[in-house]
């Protein structure tokens, strides 16, 4: 085979490679997962919510902490009762936040709020203990 050949052949493999590996999640996407009324899992159905809606630029990241918060990660989810109250979600200034009942609601005007299924998530996963699964 010719080299110009073999580097056309190559190149259209890498691009379909490259091209072809979107596994970019977005808020649709998200928004149409279904989270179940039991055993919610934070690594399937909790984690993607933060990292979508509350991790943004400038906001619960763990480099940015708005409001001194990262959902980056589990720990850091949890670490503060008062944010997260495992087993009670009506205690957890996070559910408060989600569901509008506080001064500072989340997510802030302008951007994607949570489903009405994603804050149902959340407070199962903290009511059933906020539990690392």
């Amino acid at each position: 085979m010719k080299p110009k050949r073999i580097f056309l052949v190559y190149f259209a493999a890498a691009s379909l490679f490259f091209c072809g590996c979107d596994d970019t999640l977005t808020n649709q996407d998200l928004d149409s997962k279904i989270i179940p009324t039991s055993n919610v899992s934070f690594g399937e159905y909790i984690q993607p919510v933060f990292r979508l809606k509350c991790n943004n630029t400038n906001c619960h990241n763990s480099q940015d902490r708005a409001g001194r918060l990262s959902l980056d990660t589990h720990a850091d989810a949890t670490n503060n009762v008062l944010v997260v109250f495992p087993g009670m979600p009506d205690n957890s200034k996070l559910v408060w936040a989600i569901e509008g009942r506080t001064t500072s609601p989340m997510p802030p005007v302008g951007w994607a709020p949570l489903t009405k299924n994603q804050i149902n998530g959340i407070r199962t996963w903290i009511n059933e203990g906020a539990k690392n699964n």
